[in-house]
């Protein structure tokens, strides 16, 4: 299920779409402390959490699904959003050093196909960021917010995906422990509900962070193929012997031996 991106911004514009993005940028930085240089990609729904990249990088885009729609970003200067198919991205190979997912694998229809395309348009050496809602969290199983959209994944689910893409999973964590809830007194306790989950719940995260690596090259299983104690013996018999099934005698063999060796001199 697309989410339209009317509903995307609404979101992020009211309190608790507001708290979620401060708690998801928090984390983001976490993992991408600096990113100086660095050509920095966002797919999905990535403007609310692009800002912390701007400043630094070389170039900062934000692609939007098809399916998805898309606004103007950012507010000044050069429009950086583009609408894309998210599995025919139009960027050269090895072109991009950070890619940041959110909203993306959980909305459209071939997870797998979006990462493959990611993977095609990553340098070596690249990382990725993708944020999903977890199986195991509340967000997931209410429609508060986007995240209670499309279909959430288990870590096991999410490892699986990545690995079939060619990338190494590094880095695990989660957020969002603070229930989808537009209680005042619970978005002003956010950050403490937050750093009390990470220590005692973490398995009731909200959302999961999983930071990845492109991987160059795939190996491929080698089959054992165990050796067959059977062993074939080549038996002189001579022609006649086998088409009456008499028994050989020692005559028989010594002469069917030397006429096999003197063909064989002769062939020479």
């Amino acid at each position: 299920m697309q989410l339209d991106v009317v509903d995307l911004l609404e979101f992020y514009r009211t309190p608790l779409g507001r708290v979620a993005a401060g708690i998801l940028s928090r984390k983001l930085t976490e993992f991408w402390p600096d990113t100086k240089q660095d050509r920095v990609l966002g797919l999905g729904f990535p403007t609310p959490y692009l800002g912390a990249f701007v400043e630094g990088s070389e170039r900062v885009f934000a692609f939007m699904p098809a399916g998805q729609g898309i606004f103007a970003w950012p507010k000044e200067g050069n429009r950086s959003a583009v609408l894309v198919d998210e599995t025919a991205l139009p960027l050269p190979d090895s072109s991009i050093d950070r890619l940041l997912m959110v909203h993306t694998l959980e909305m459209v229809n071939d997870p797998l196909a979006t990462l493959q395309e990611a993977w095609r348009v990553m340098a070596p050496g690249g990382r990725i960021i993708i944020i999903v809602p977890s199986r195991g969290g509340l967000w997931s199983r209410l429609e508060a917010s986007p995240f209670g959209f499309g279909r959430p994944f288990s870590r096991g689910q999410l490892q699986k995906l990545l690995r079939n893409a060619l990338f190494s999973p590094e880095r695990w964590d989660g957020a969002l422990y603070l229930p989808p809830s537009t209680s005042r007194m619970m978005l002003r306790s956010a950050n403490a509900i937050e750093k009390a989950g990470q220590k005692f719940w973490p398995a009731l995260s909200g959302v999961i962070v999983a930071e990845a690596t492109k991987r160059l090259y795939q190996g491929l299983p080698v089959a054992n193929k165990a050796k067959s104690s059977r062993q074939l013996r080549p038996t002189l018999v001579p022609a006649s012997t086998r088409q009456n099934h008499n028994p050989v005698t020692p005559d028989d063999a010594k002469n069917s031996f030397f006429c096999c060796h003197r063909h064989r001199a002769v062939g020479q």
